[in-house]
Formats: structure tokens, C-alpha cells, sequence
């Protein structure tokens, strides 16, 4: 399922200007910053609370993906995944992720545009994103992690913090079904190689945004790629189709909506 940005028409504008006519009501975001504080103290109070807290990175993709691959298609599927739960909101998305060492420069750091933070920072501020959420009144909070380099923070910040609120309602779920994900074993599936499918800027990313916002992609650049080649591409991204984007990402949105659901009963027990 998709969803589009919800914009109003000029000709609605110019009703809601009219003296006593009210701007046509559009159904409310679930992301957090396009929210008013009463709109989210009014979604907890029905009962909203379960959040989802994504993470991205902005991080080199090879010469054909941009950098903020991650940041676009997690905000993305926390949308789809809170519309299906229909009793949750999202979190702005964390941009700023480990992604290696700035001096000497390893991993991603080593090519331009990417920007990197310590694990013991990431981890900070997830932390502490959990706490305000907690302290509005959120009780599940669900650490949704679009890249690899994440994974490790989140679940020992969810890790500390269920140890904290053991004797509390709160839980902080680290969400290991939707990455990777069974996207790159899918592709095998359809008759894809191990060596095409790759492991970073190959084919799952580049399908995902090949369907969902190819602008974000540079076509001319597309080539298979092996590790040390100095692309920062391990895979064929050529290899890459709409069509296959539409089905990863669906299986990656609902792995995690039933996770969550999943670990929202076993909390409440």
C-alpha cells in the first residue's frame, strides 16, 4: 500500500479564507512533526500509544543512490507500518548514525558526504528520544532501524531501558524482523544470485527506491560492483526492478507490523 502527501488545493484554501466556512478537515498525519502538541496529548488520551522511533544514516550508496537512501525509505515504511497498526504515531527520523571512524576515516567515512557519530552517542540520544516519549505517556516504543550499523545500539538501548521499567507498563521493542529483512533471500528466489543481490547500495535498496522515487537514483550508474573496487557498492544494482521493490518493501512493512503487534501482547502479559 501506498500513500501520497496530503496537500491542500488552492480552491480549498481559498474556502477556508471565506467568513464562516470552515477548511475541509483532511485525515491527521502519524508523524510527530506534523502534529500540534494537543493533536498528540489527544491521540494518547484515545489510546495511541505505541510509537516508532526509525533510524537511518546518511551514508555513501555508490555513485547511483543518494545519500539519504536510508532516511527517505524508513520514513516511508514507519508511515505505511503505524497506518496498518492504526493505533500508533512516528518519530522523526535519527539521520545521524555510526557509520565509522572520522580520523583516520573508515568504513562509509571514507567517502565523501557521509556523516558518522560514536555508538555511545547514537545510543544517547535514542535513549533519551525513548524517555520523552515515555514521559508523554507512550508505552510501547518501537526502535524501527534501516541500516546495519544500527542494529547493535538499538538493542542495547532497548536492553537497558526494559531493565529499568521492568516494574512499568513501558517497553522499548527492538525490532529485529524488518532488517534486513527476507527481501535479499526473496530475490534468490526469483532466480537472483547471491553476488547480484550484494550486501550494500545493491539490489534491495535500489528496487525499493526504483518503485517508490526513482529521482533518487542515477540510472547512468547503475553496474555491478565487488568490495574493495572503490565504488562503496557491493552488488548489481542493475539487476534492480520496480517490481521487485513494491514486494520487498511490503514484506518488510508487514514483518515488522506483526512483530510489533507480536511483542505488544507479550509485553502486556
Amino acid at each position: 500500500m501506498r500513500f501520497a502527501p496530503v496537500m491542500l488545493t488552492f480552491g480549498t484554501l481559498v474556502v477556508g479564507w471565506l467568513p464562516g466556512v470552515a477548511l475541509a478537515q483532511t485525515a491527521p498525519s502519524v508523524f510527530l512533526e506534523d502534529l500540534t502538541w494537543t493533536e498528540v496529548r489527544d491521540a494518547l488520551d484515545s489510546g495511541t500509544t505505541t510509537v516508532i522511533v526509525p533510524t537511518g544514516g546518511t551514508e555513501q550508496n555508490g555513485p547511483h543512490m543518494v545519500l539519504g537512501k536510508h532516511n527517505y525509505l524508513v520514513r516511508y515504511k514507519a508511515g505505511e507500518v503505524a497506518l496498518r497498526l492504526g493505533n500508533a504515531l512516528v518519530a522523526p527520523v535519527m539521520a545521524y548514525v555510526p557509520e565509522g571512524n572520522v580520523d583516520p576515516p573508515s568504513g562509509h567515512m571514507r567517502f565523501p558526504g557521509t556523516i558518522t557519530t560514536p555508538p555511545e552517542v547514537f545510543e544517547q540520544v535514542l535513549e533519551y528520544a525513548a524517555r520523552s516519549l515515555a514521559q508523554h505517556g507512550f508505552t510501547d516504543i518501537a526502535l524501527l532501524g534501516d541500516s546495519g550499523g544500527n542494529q547493535a545500539s538499538q538493542a542495547a538501548v532497548a536492553e537497558r531501558l526494559n531493565q529499568e521499567w521492568a516494574a512499568t507498563p513501558i517497553r522499548v521493542h527492538h525490532l529485529t524482523d524488518y532488517y534486513p529483512g527476507p527481501g535479499d533471500a526473496w530475490l534468490v528466489t526469483q532466480g537472483e544470485t547471491e553476488e547480484d543481490v550484494g550486501s550494500h547500495a545493491g539490489m534491495h535498496d535500489t528496487t525499493s527506491l526504483m518503485f517508490l522515487n526513482p529521482s533518487m537514483l542515477r540510472f547512468d550508474q547503475l553496474g555491478p560492483h565487488t568490495s574493495g573496487d572503490g565504488s562503496g557498492v557491493v552488488g548489481n544494482p542493475a539487476r534492480s526492478t520496480a517490481a521487485y521493490g513494491e514486494q520487498i518493501l511490503e514484506m518488510q512493512i508487514e514483518a515488522a507490523v506483526q512483530q510489533i503487534r507480536t511483542l505488544r501482547e507479550s509485553s502486556r502479559r
